[in-house]
């Protein structure tokens, strides 16, 4: 959540809570007002009820406060980012809805149904039950409708019109219609009674009642209402529970001695203990102590992660293991799960393009409604000469129009699939990226730390004939543990991790560019290229000379070991593969993308990569400079392509940037997650291939919802103007336009990784 100073001089960036709006065309008539004013630049939520404001200097926050509250509805800033906001405490299952909602609903819908049954059925209609429906129908228009009839003339006021002006033109006209025909008609005689309201025919104007649409169409509205403001709720769920899995308090060291304090008091260099089975308080290195890591929650991926002394772990991941002591690094909106909860909202709060048509098209759309019913009335009256007809149709086209569905078509299905991303580890920056997903054909993937591990890492062990292979690790292990190279460095760890502790080395010594030598348990050994060991007389047997050029034909380098004048050994090591990234790029294929791997590496080792992963050689692109990875892009779209990135790198982000798409790996650098516009929390590759399954899926939603929106009004207004509509029928329809709206967005709830 992003906050300023109301600074007149520098301006900022500002996120308000918007309360009172009841439809699409409320965010409208807001977002118009504030982009009127000077140096400011607005977009408004309906679905999430914010407003994004963009503003510049001589303009502050009480001013875009003002602006809003003259429009006719309230505006908050955010809270201090020290107090959370109390929403953040919602469960993943929505709780209660506020009590006026339920309690207008509930009440509406009990003083309704003896209303609908009494006008509906003529053998329940006994003598003066009209009175008697007057007088339950009263409530419910005045008190159930209350709502809609303040909103109407707060907007009224300002000149304007909204969903709420059309129900409450259609229910004050329904109960107007039948307080006149009551009082100064016939149909407040004894014995009067009322045929079926689902036809539409020609009767006495001075009998006709409609108290049952008055009352059934204020109690359909408010069910619409309840549901959606429970699938509302439902569909920022994931991102109230991805804000509400940070600790509340923490144990920091103060002194030697534990002293449990809140989160909100951690500050950078503060020590604090995690135990098994709490959660890591904020973003920090290990000092003391190993475990295993519990990321589920934040990353998506199941299998704990052992850490150790020098380690980064995550706030709000779990320690599954033993005790640790960490050394905070981030603190407060500095650390990963806040970056994430804003790049979500971010998102949630943004507006694809067809998104911007529809909210071009709700802001007229209930003007043009209210001439519409009006013109309804008029030729009606022309054409049929029945006053009971023609009301009839106008009021259905009053209630039936409703731009609701426009208005939540995109902000919803956003909202459940950016927080179903969250929770997968992935993070969608914006709408506009899921329109780009759709276009993309061509995948370029950075070799190192992407498709391989980024480690040098021990891929196998050849010895001479006589020489077990825990000997050569043990002596070859303990000699490159004293040098500082990363290929020693990894002979070490797999020595380490397969013999046990290594013995210690004597007169070790470093030949630059060559390899090391030492004496290690009284045996001179030496390590390094073939041409060290040649210069010592130490040739390589033919069957080990041959595990040497396979190695180095493979892209990989071959380190060979000598001890006691003769060359015993031949270790192959390089960037290994990572484990999953055959399937990933088979799930990459499978959507229609061409892979392409790019890489600083010679070709030879770029193609052995290529090949152990299912990438053609004619898509290796090797030996570019870190600055040319730009112009590779750029030279792939001049082709016609359409480019996403991924990459972990500071030397992939303006790679990243210049894509059509961008992919950042999280566990890569700031400024490659910063660059991209997808960015793959848990770094495993099979995440890309889910990203834009993810965002096409949501995209399709989107296109799916406007779809229903735009045809829903196309073909109902059409059918109420033609009278085949009976006005009931029209406010049921009304209301559960909104709801299918949001409850196809809620089938992205149950998207799943491949």
């Amino acid at each position: 959540m992003t906050t300023s100073a109301p600074d007149v001089e520098a301006g900022g960036l500002v996120e308000l809570s918007i309360g009172g709006m009841t439809c699409a065309s409320c965010a409208a008539r807001i977002e118009k007002k504030l982009n009127r004013m000077d140096g400011v630049e607005a977009t408004v939520n309906f679905a999430t009820e914010k407003a994004r404001v963009e503003y510049g200097p001589g303009v502050t926050v009480e001013d875009l406060i003002a602006t809003v509250e003259r429009t006719g509805y309230t505006a908050e800033p955010p809270p201090p980012p020290a107090e959370p906001a109390p929403e953040t405490a919602v469960a993943e299952e929505p709780g209660p809805l506020p009590d006026p909602l339920r309690e207008r609903l509930l009440t509406s819908a009990a003083l309704s149904l003896p209303v609908v049954l009494l006008s509906m059925v003529p053998a329940l209609q006994f003598d003066n039950w009209q009175w008697l429906a007057f007088a339950l129908t009263g409530p419910v228009v005045v008190h159930g409708g209350l709502p809609f009839h303040r909103a109407a003339w707060t907007n009224l006021k300002h000149g304007a019109a909204t969903m709420d002006t059309l129900v409450s033109l259609g229910t004050l006209a329904a109960f107007g219609w039948s307080c006149w025909a009551l009082f100064l008609g016939h149909a407040g005689r004894p014995g009067t009674h009322h045929g079926s309201p689902l036809s539409i025919g020609a009767t006495d104007p001075s009998s006709s009642l409609y108290l049952e649409t008055a009352a059934a169409v204020t109690v359909l509205i408010l069910l619409g209402r309840f549901l959606e403001a429970r699938s509302k709720r439902r569909a920022g769920a994931a991102l109230h529970a991805l804000l509400d899995l940070g600790a509340r308090d923490v144990a920091v060291l103060r002194g030697g001695r534990e002293v449990r304090v809140p989160v909100a008091g951690l500050a950078v260099g503060m020590r604090f203990v995690v135990r098994p089975g709490e959660k890591i308080a904020t973003d920090g290195t290990v000092v003391e102590g190993g475990s295993a890591i519990d990321a589920s929650m934040l990353t998506g991926e199941s299998v704990p992660v052992e850490v150790g002394v020098g380690d980064a772990v995550t706030g709000a991941t779990v320690n599954a293991g033993g005790r640790l002591v960490v050394e905070a690094t981030r603190v407060g909106a500095d650390t990963r799960l806040a970056r994430m909860a804003k790049l979500v909202e971010d998102a949630q709060n943004g507006k694809a393009a067809a998104q911007r048509l529809a909210d071009r098209i709700s802001a007229v759309f209930v003007p043009v409604v209210i001439l519409i019913a009006l013109t309804t009335l008029v030729a009606w009256l022309l054409v049929s000469d029945s006053p009971t007809e023609a009301f009839t149709a106008a009021v259905a086209v009053l209630i039936i129009a409703c731009p609701c569905a426009l208005g939540l078509a995109t902000p919803t299905a956003l909202m459940v699939g950016t927080g179903r991303g969250a929770q997968l580890g992935i993070l969608i920056k914006g709408p506009e990226v899921l329109e780009t997903t759709r276009a993309v054909d061509t995948v370029v993937l950075d070799k190192t730390g992407t498709v391989t591990t980024g480690r040098m890492t021990l891929l196998a062990v050849h010895t001479a004939e006589g020489v077990t292979e825990a000997e050569a690790l043990r002596l070859a292990g303990a000699l490159e543990h004293a040098s500082e190279h990363p290929i020693g460095a990894a002979i070490a760890a797999a020595a380490a991790d397969r013999t046990g502790a290594l013995p210690p080395v004597d007169r070790f010594r470093n030949l630059p560019g060559r390899g090391v030598q030492g004496v290690v348990e009284g045996r001179e050994v030496v390590a390094g290229r073939e041409a060290l060991l040649a210069d010592r007389a130490q040739h390589l047997p033919p069957a080990l000379a041959r595990a040497a050029a396979a190695a180095e034909a493979a892209g990989r380098t071959a380190i060979t070991v000598g001890w006691d004048g003769e060359a015993r050994a031949v270790l192959e090591v390089a960037d290994a593969v990572r484990p999953t990234s055959v399937e990933a790029i088979a799930g990459l294929r499978a959507l229609g993308l061409t892979p392409v791997l790019l890489t600083g590496d010679n070709r030879a080792v770029a193609e052995a990569v290529a090949a152990e992963v299912g990438i053609e050689p004619q898509h290796v692109i090797a030996e570019v400079l870190p600055e040319d990875k730009v112009a590779t892009v750029e030279r792939l779209q001049a082709e016609g392509r359409v480019v996403a990135m991924v990459g972990d790198g500071v030397n992939d982000a303006a790679a990243l940037a210049r894509a059509d798409l961008g992919l950042a790996m999280g566990t890569g650098t700031d400024a490659a997650i910063e660059a991209g516009d997808l960015t793959l929390v848990r770094g495993d590759l099979r995440a890309a291939a889910d990203a834009i399954r993810l965002s096409r899926r949501t995209l399709g939603t989107i296109r799916g919802n406007l779809c229903w929106a735009f045809g829903y009004n196309a073909a109902a207004i059409p059918l109420a103007a033609a009278g085949l509509l009976n006005p009931m029928i029209a406010g049921a329809a009304m209301a559960f336009s909104s709801v299918f709206v949001l409850t196809n967005s809620l089938r992205l709830r149950r998207f799943q990784p491949s």
